[in-house]
């Protein structure tokens, strides 16, 4: 689902920059570096998630993680998946660094957005953070995929088509991730449980 070079218009990937900027710097305000560890461990996960990768048009098709990642870091997702898109970009050409803001948009913030709605509810019973983070890792990548499409019409209106073309071709990976989310957070809520999010505000 990355953006490549020379898509967007000058004026997206401006906004996109500057959003990427200014959730980085509220992300590594927002970091527990007692928890470092958990960051890199995790902007590790999304790294390797991308390698394997379908291409469609101007994006491309592949498990994200980004809903794992929000809802075990918050905010701090920003700059976890900032690193990896940018070594991803520096190594494997996917995407690129001029739309490397609004790649980091189009996955943090969706991130971000699941870990407020469902990270609350990681305390609770099994069945509960099973369906918490299936809604978290599906609704991760729908949302991804909304942003994506916003960030194309916003370049060209004609992109439209792209964009219905897009969401729908990660339908299936909604699902999959969903699973894949579900099964991942429930496991360490089993065997590492410090890694989930303590109980705690959510600010």
């Amino acid at each position: 689902m990355h953006i490549s070079e020379g898509v967007l218009s000058g004026q997206v990937l401006l906004a996109g920059g500057v959003l990427a900027f200014a959730g980085t710097a509220v992300g590594l305000k927002k970091i527990d570096y007692d928890r470092i560890v958990h960051v890199a461990i995790l902007a590790s996960a999304f790294f390797v998630a991308s390698l394997i990768h379908v291409n469609l048009g101007p994006s491309s098709v592949h498990l994200i993680l980004n809903g794992v990642v929000g809802l075990l870091l918050g905010w701090a997702a920003f700059p976890a998946i900032l690193v990896a898109l940018l070594l991803q970009a520096v190594f494997f050409q996917y995407g690129g660094i001029t739309a490397l803001g609004v790649n980091t948009v189009i996955m943090a913030t969706p991130a971000v957005v699941c870990y407020y709605l469902f990270s609350p509810f990681l305390n609770r019973g099994k069945r509960t953070v099973f369906v918490a983070s299936f809604m978290a890792g599906a609704g991760s990548v729908l949302l991804s995929c909304l942003f994506l499409g916003l960030a194309l019409y916003f370049t060209e209106k004609n992109f439209l088509e792209v964009s219905i073309l897009v969401i729908t071709a990660n339908l299936p990976v909604m699902i999959i991730e969903g699973v894949v989310t579900g099964f991942m957070v429930a496991f360490l809520q089993r065997v590492y449980p410090e890694i989930l999010p303590e109980k705690r505000r959510i600010v």
